[in-house]
């Protein structure tokens, strides 16, 4: 079977505006998260990471949600030598909502409802580059990125590409804002994930991107050895209680993968903060034996940013095994879950060869995959 190796990759967001800004800001603890009072999103003040009012001109032809994967995206080739141009060179992009934001200004016509689907978008950023292959577009839930990247590798690994270029995107409008606040699942100050204390997320705007190819980079290397898919086929918004569906996955990717458990250095969890996923989230971990291993969450420094969500925490988590630094979960001071895990609550330097990264959202999904560094032994 084909290796598969992530060449570049890019992350946008009002923390940055590549993976290397991105990871200076976390490992100086920097938050994006803060208090908005702003009508057009929210009756009330609410807790989120969003860009700055100006950050992009939404008076064009090309919506905010299209400028942040353009930006991305651009970001991501200007580190390769690929030629886009390339029937051998995949396009696939991740996003839960898209351009919904269209509706709540615009009157829905035929037309309108040709813009906001995201087969339109994907096609239009396909143009924008000059991409010759017909590009994917991946909606599921809050796993979209991690099934993005597991996608991308079956489509390498099959031959059906060489090089394919992974962004996922979403920003945050009052029509997706009102549908979490409606579940009561917002938290009314910084999330607190794996905290014994935690009372629900915060959302974020971002993009991210990573190229993964199957043509071997030489030198370091960063490889994606392996990724599952599974469904709790519990509730449609509820997680499973047992974890037991989210440790499958799990399995299954270190099946894949060929990496021993004990080569894992540390995880890069969902971690939501509300009190059902991390519950749920410490089970499978405790499941698959790896409690012992330092495992944190992003969102207390990005929110949740839904499609960007797993291409986003697999980009940082890329930067953690070349840096040598574990960042740690903003927001946790007193953990407290189902089953004990070992959060980490400070910036942590290492040699690191391996990361598992696991997802999970609205209806039952769940996704894992595991990231090797050069030329960690197989098993």
């Amino acid at each position: 079977m084909k290796e598969v190796f992530a060449i570049a990759d890019s992350i946008v967001s009002p923390l940055g505006n590549s993976s290397a800004e991105n990871f200076s800001a976390l490992c100086k603890n920097f938050s994006a998260v803060k208090e908005h009072d702003d009508s057009t999103k929210s009756e009330k003040p609410f807790y989120a990471s969003l860009f700055e009012k100006d950050a992009f001109n939404e008076t064009g032809n090309l919506t905010k949600f299209e400028q942040l994967l353009i930006r991305s995206i651009s970001d991501a080739i200007s580190q390769t030598t690929i030629d886009i141009k390339s029937q051998s060179v995949g396009l696939i992009i991740s996003s839960t909502k898209g351009n919904i934001s269209l509706i709540e200004s615009k009157e829905f016509t035929p037309e309108l409802k040709e813009r906001i689907s995201l087969s339109s978008t994907a096609k239009k950023i396909a143009a924008h580059f000059g991409f010759i292959s017909k590009p994917l577009v991946v909606s599921h839930a809050c796993i979209s990125g991690l099934v993005a990247l597991i996608t991308a590798k079956r489509l390498l690994q099959g031959g059906k590409f060489d090089t394919i270029v992974i962004a996922g995107a979403d920003t945050i409008t009052k029509f997706i804002l009102s549908g979490f606040q409606s579940f009561q699942a917002v938290s009314d100050d910084l999330c607190k994930p794996f905290d014994a204390n935690r009372n629900g997320i915060n959302l974020g705007e971002a993009a991210a991107t990573i190229i993964l190819s199957v043509n071997d980079p030489k030198g370091e290397t960063i490889k994606l050895a392996g990724g599952a898919v599974s469904n709790d086929a519990n509730h449609i918004s509820g997680p499973s209680r047992t974890g037991e569906e989210l440790f499958q996955a799990i399995e299954a990717a270190f099946l894949e993968s060929r990496v021993d458990k004990n080569e894992i250095d540390f995880i890069s969890a969902h971690g939501t903060a509300t009190m059902y996923n991390d519950d749920m989230e410490s089970k499978a971990i405790t499941l698959a034996g790896l409690q012992h291993v330092p495992l944190n969450s992003l969102k207390g420094f990005y929110g949740h940013t839904l499609g960007a969500a797993g291409l986003l925490e697999v980009a940082v988590s890329i930067q953690s095994l070349k840096q040598g630094k574990i960042v740690p979960t903003k927001g946790c001071d007193t953990p407290g879950t189902a089953m004990p895990v070992n959060i980490c609550t400070k910036l942590t330097e290492k040699n690191m060869q391996a990361f598992l990264k696991t997802a999970s959202g609205f209806g039952g999904c769940n996704a894992a995959v595991v990231v090797t560094k050069s030329r960690l032994h197989n098993v």
